[in-house]
């Protein structure tokens, strides 16, 4: 099967965003990272290669000191500012490298995959609206695979570290909180779900369209 017939064309991507609140219209976004899921020559789903930006402040945000102090991100440290882009610049040049992605895989749209997806979607679509990005973005505007939801169903656990501990994966919590290393985390996470459980024995079987319940008059005896 290839990647394009496992999930109708939607090309999975998995995304973390680390953000300076928990508003996405007016608290900044600070970081991203996006990590396709792929499907090798024997049917194994591992993660590509990622796309991450640490990103400027945009004009006027709001800086929640608590929200900057769970993710030690600093947006004045020098360093951090050295290789920090502006939003807009980030985000096309992520979206330039899905698209190539999804085009190889002749796939037609990205799916956002996230632990709490609908928070980096949230975030994800209010700096495409700000940037005026939307001709350029990928991804689906409101579909989402969610690993909380995976994670609940194959064991048990919806936190993030609590889920790959119980999957067998390395999770350090010293790392925890950097975009790039939760995307990590996260891809890890989902192809190793993917992989270990099977589809149901219907999955993608499309009937063929029969009236099987309406019996034809002409065919029955005892109507003639």
């Amino acid at each position: 099967m290839a990647l394009k017939e496992r999930f109708r064309k939607f090309l999975p991507v998995v995304v973390d965003v680390e953000t300076a609140g928990f508003n996405a219209q007016t608290d900044a976004l600070l970081e991203i990272a996006c990590i396709p899921i792929l499907l090798d020559e024997h049917g194994v789903f591992y993660p590509g290669d990622a796309l991450n930006a640490h990103i400027e402040p945009f004009e006027g945000a709001n800086l929640e000191p608590s929200a900057l102090a769970f993710t030690g991100i600093d947006p004045k440290n020098p360093m951090r500012k050295a290789i920090a882009e502006d939003e807009k610049m980030g985000l096309r040049r992520i979206f330039k490298g899905l698209k190539e992605v999804r085009r190889d895989e002749d796939c037609r749209q990205c799916v956002l995959i996230g632990h709490n997806a609908h928070f980096d979607l949230a975030f994800l679509n209010a700096a495409v609206l700000r940037t005026n990005s939307k001709n350029h973005n990928p991804f689906h505007q409101f579909s989402v695979f969610d690993t909380v939801t995976l994670a609940a169903l194959a064991f048990g656990q919806t936190v993030l570290a609590r889920a790959c501990k119980a999957a067998g994966l390395d999770f350090d919590g010293n790392n925890a909180h950097s975009a790039l290393y939760d995307t990590q985390k996260t891809a890890e996470l989902f192809c190793h779900i993917l992989n270990n459980y099977p589809m149901l024995p219907n999955a993608l079987h499309v009937a063929p369209v029969q009236d099987t319940l309406i019996e034809d008059p002409s065919k029955n005896s005892d109507n003639n």
